[in-house]
């Protein structure tokens, strides 16, 4: 399947319906959650402190 350019791979459900639940997500915020989650997850993987982040802006 190809939507707006990319290749959809077949083993996954519909577009729509995977877009509704990103649309679902983001409008919950999880996606910022997932993301806030990972970064300090890998922040500690790289020993950084998440007072250097406040520091650096």
């Amino acid at each position: 399947m190809v939507v707006t350019g990319v290749i959809y791979p077949a083993y996954l459900p519909p577009y729509s319906t995977v877009f509704w639940h990103y649309k679902q997500w983001r409008e919950e915020g999880i996606i910022e959650k997932i993301r806030d989650t990972l970064h300090g997850q890998v922040r500690q993987q790289v020993k950084k402190s998440e007072v250097d982040n406040l520091n650096y802006h």
